[in-house]
């Protein structure tokens, strides 16, 4: 599985309405795609001049899926949250190999 992480610094005053339209918006379109088994988003507890800093993690079910979501779905979904936010958000991206998962026992 492959580990697809946004890292988003959001000015204050617009985090709560980023949050819900990634939410509500966003992270649905991406996983319509049906590239991605699933999706996370993680405040970073760590002082933030001006702004929240979020992780948000896309699980892509291998390194072809999530190719195919950078050539025919990333450039359209990218504008709309650079139209809708882009003043107010810097992102940088980071592409992981999962090896391994591990979660406790029942």
């Amino acid at each position: 599985m492959i580990m697809y992480n946004v890292t988003v610094s959001v000015d204050a005053p617009v985090a709560p309405e980023w949050l819900e339209w990634m939410k509500s918006v966003h992270i649905p379109d991406v996983l319509a795609t049906g590239l991605f088994a699933e999706a996370k988003i993680a405040r970073i507890l760590a002082e933030e001049s001006g702004g929240m800093a979020y992780s948000v993690q896309y699980y892509a079910y291998s390194r072809s899926h999530y190719e195919r979501y950078e050539k025919d779905y990333a450039p359209r979904l990218r504008k709309e949250h650079q139209d809708r936010f882009g003043a107010h958000t810097a992102a940088f991206r980071t592409l992981l190999d999962l090896i391994h998962q591990d979660a406790p026992k029942p």
